[in-house]
């Protein structure tokens, strides 16, 4: 599975420069497309601290790809979202990385089948993760 995810991770690169976005940047990118996000929704999603992810916003700040606010009813909260410029930049990026796709499955029918099997594979680890933590 590492050599398999190092793998998927060096072809997005590629497919990711010319845009100047990390593979991290372009999964943000892909959840906030869906719509406006709490920046701890956002880290759940996406399985990043906020360690990792503040950074990684604050850079797609930067470049004018995202906006982050002080929601109004809690300023505790920050919210984030694409800009104008950022929704531009995911089209342009998903149709990059459409090359991707026949990479990882052969037909439609074998797509929903390997995300049915990540989805189970993920979650068997998050609650393996948690119950050796909790032996601890």
């Amino acid at each position: 599975m590492y050599t398999a995810s190092h793998a998927t991770t060096q072809a997005y690169r590629e497919v990711l420069k010319p845009w100047k976005i990390t593979y991290p940047q372009y999964l943000a990118m892909i959840v906030l497309a869906a719509g406006e996000r709490t920046v701890g929704d956002l880290g759940d999603e996406l399985g990043l601290d906020s360690g990792t992810l503040s950074p990684l916003l604050r850079r797609l700040e930067q470049r004018s790809l995202v906006t982050r606010r002080r929601d109004e009813a809690d300023e505790r909260v920050v919210r984030v979202a694409l800009t104008e410029e950022g929704t531009a930049v995911h089209a342009e990026v998903i149709a990059a990385a459409g090359c991707l796709v026949p990479a990882f499955v052969d037909s439609g029918r074998s797509r929903a089948d390997l995300l049915a099997q990540l989805g189970a594979i993920t979650e068997n680890m998050r609650a393996l993760a948690a119950d050796l933590r909790a032996a601890a």
